[in-house]
């Protein structure tokens, strides 16, 4: 059954779908943040998503990450690499690529499962 999770009239937040979850593009609610902060911002969105989902950062399976611009990199792998569960990180691509308002510097789209789905019955 497809599941609808902050629903608005042109995107949901999250959708979810026989153990997947799909995350619509995250961008920090307070964009006067520098990249860092919007990225940590956005991180924690995305935890509590995934916990309303009945998932963790540890069941990403991909992430896109758009950065309005790319010399940021550092400054969003930062707030990344602190937050990916080590020896566990998604498969991952960070574009630059124009966002929806001049004053976001980071969007990130997250695709994952809960686990419901496990093969050979047991939670690793």
């Amino acid at each position: 059954m497809i599941r609808r999770y902050g629903v608005g009239k042109r995107l949901s937040e999250m959708v979810t779908y026989h153990g997947f979850l799909y995350l619509a593009g995250q961008v920090a609610a307070d964009p006067s943040a520098d990249v860092k902060g919007q990225t940590e911002q956005i991180l924690k969105q995305i935890d509590d998503l995934l916990e309303e989902g009945g998932a963790s950062k540890k069941s990403i399976l991909s992430a896109t990450i758009y950065l309005a611009d790319i010399s940021t990199f550092a400054q969003m792998n930062e707030a990344w690499d602190a937050w990916v569960p080590e020896g566990q990180p998604p498969a991952r691509a960070t574009v630059e690529a124009k966002l929806a308002k001049p004053e976001y510097k980071v969007e990130i789209q997250i695709t994952a499962c809960n686990g419901m789905s496990q093969h050979g019955g047991h939670a690793h």
